[in-house]
């Protein structure tokens, strides 16, 4: 059953005030000061006069927005040639590909903000706004965060005609479908919503075109904005959308019955529903043997465990539970702690705040600048604070891969959940030992068996179980054994292929 969504909060009575709206009059100068009245008389509206059928006609837009090559191709060239005589209208005279026309100057303000020009006709209360946006765009590129040796290399960019471009070219089916709607109050963003028609539950797709109309926000800055807004537990570290910029990890989560919410000005993609396990697959997997990619997903999974836990074990074992170490270690690691002064927790925290700060100051610096930081901050600092008896040299040891192990993790909002999370574990590690790690860990567990990603549980196909399904969990089974869609994303068609290895030998018989 779908858990019911967190109310959302809805506008005050002053936003739900607004102004009568403003109309055309077919009056040139009362039109132009209406829209100089809209956008308080900015000092980049643009306007250029001309004429058509000996009627005079002006034309507005902001030139910071507009390309002028385009704007002469589509209007000022046509309007010039002596072929249009009376029968012709204004607006079949203009060529541009995509024209509104309307006479409502406050509601379609938007349009000229977004790379309209707006034309305006003597004795005409109709405008015709007409596209001639001036966009910059980067080029397509490999996502920097979702590198793959081997496979596609190509990644979404902010433009959303783009990324939508790039994925239709690839779902070349008439089944793809694309939901258009915006987001946001008094800056609103295009936003799309992707999936498979035939495929993906149409009860989800609802769920998700509902809770995206019912953002009340005068600005969506980021899908991260929308992932919040959108998400069914809001007291939770963990991601309930799979955030991405492949291309390819995009197709094949669409062929598995999820939907995909791409947002103007961004090039992440969100897609849902989404189980935890979906943040440990790389595209990588797929492209090599499945044995190779069913031993580097384990290590993904090894990673998780020794990023969380292994701060906490050392403080239970060194403060608590040292009979379980082995006798020839027990002599080294009381050496090096004799001379330090506090518990081992403030130990551990003062190296695990002192490796997110060198953390952080390579993500903000330059490149050049963040690699020398890590270097200095991993050499020369480490090495200065054990040599002034601040920590020891095992817990330098156990930071060191503790840091390692956060960083195999493919999904950069999994790994910063992985960062929180070791932080409640040595706390309470400290506070009754390894029976404080086993305590956090059935609550860390109870906490993900609760957790939805809408309406689907967190941990399936472990929790409910289903065997079928852990066929590319944990480990990658060979494709040809992969012929169903997971069944927790409720896709209308289980089946995915019908290919095995098998038929080699049913052709022989």
């Amino acid at each position: 059953m779908m858990r019911k969504h967190p109310r959302r909060l809805k506008p005050t009575s002053s936003q739900e005030r607004t102004p009568a709206p403003i109309r055309a009059t077919g009056n040139l100068e009362t039109d132009l000061e209406s829209f100089k009245q809209v956008f308080h008389n900015p000092g980049d509206l643009t306007t250029r006069p001309f004429v058509f059928h000996n009627k005079k006609g002006l034309v507005i837009y902001f030139e910071s927005l507009i390309d002028n090559n385009l704007l002469e191709e589509s209007f000022f060239t046509p309007l010039s040639e002596e072929r249009f005589d009376d029968r012709y209208s204004l607006a079949d005279m203009i060529t541009a590909p995509k024209k509104v026309v309307s006479n409502n100057i406050t509601e379609q303000t938007r349009l000229l903000t977004t790379g309209y020009a707006a034309i305006l006709l003597e004795k005409d209360t109709d405008i015709i706004f007409v596209e001639s946006g001036l966009y910059f765009n980067r080029s397509v590129e490999e996502p920097s965060n979702e590198k793959v040796v081997r496979g596609s290399h190509e990644g979404l960019v902010e433009s959303l005609f783009i990324n939508l471009n790039l994925i239709r070219r690839r779902a070349q089916t008439s089944e793809f479908t694309v939901k258009k709607t915006t987001v946001g109050n008094k800056l609103k963003r295009e936003t799309a919503i992707l999936y498979m028609n035939d495929i993906a539950d149409p009860n989800t797709v609802d769920v998700i075109t509902e809770r995206i109309n019912d953002i009340s926000s005068d600005l969506v800055l980021s899908p991260g904005f929308i992932a919040e807004y959108i998400q069914d537990d809001v007291i939770t570290p963990f991601p309930q959308v799979l955030f991405t910029e492949r291309t390819d990890r995009i197709i094949s989560h669409l062929l598995e019955g999820r939907i995909v919410i791409l947002t103007d000005g961004s090039p992440s993609a969100l897609i849902a529903p989404i189980s935890i396990f979906a943040f440990f697959q790389s595209p990588d997997d797929y492209n090599v043997h499945f044995i190779l990619g069913s031993f580097y997903r384990l290590i993904r999974f090894l990673s998780l465990a020794i990023a969380v836990t292994l701060p906490a074990l050392y403080i239970s074992v060194v403060a608590f539970n040292y009979e379980i170490l082995p006798n020839p270690l027990i002599l080294p690691i009381k050496n090096s702690l004799a001379n330090i002064p506090y518990p081992p927790l403030i130990e551990a925290l003062i190296m695990e705040f002192t490796i997110e700060l060198i953390r952080e100051a390579g993500v903000r610096l330059p490149s050049p600048i963040g690699q020398t930081i890590g270097i200095v901050g991993g050499l020369v600092i480490g090495e200065a604070i054990v040599n002034a008896g601040l920590v020891s040299n095992m817990v330098i040891i156990v930071v060191a891969l503790t840091a390692i192990a956060s960083f195999v993790i493919p999904s950069p909002e999994m790994n910063s959940v992985v960062r929180v999370l070791r932080f409640p574990f040595m706390f309470l590690a400290a506070m009754f030992g390894i029976l404080g790690v086993s305590l956090a860990s059935m609550l860390l567990i109870i906490h993900l068996c609760k957790l939805t990603s809408f309406g689907r549980s967190y941990l399936s196909p472990i929790s409910p179980f289903r065997l079928k399904d852990l066929k590319d969990t944990f480990i990658r089974m060979p494709v040809w054994l992969l012929n169903t869609r997971p069944l927790a994303v409720k896709p209308k068609e289980l089946k995915q292929q019908g290919y095995s290895w098998w038929w080699k030998r049913e052709k022989k018989q």
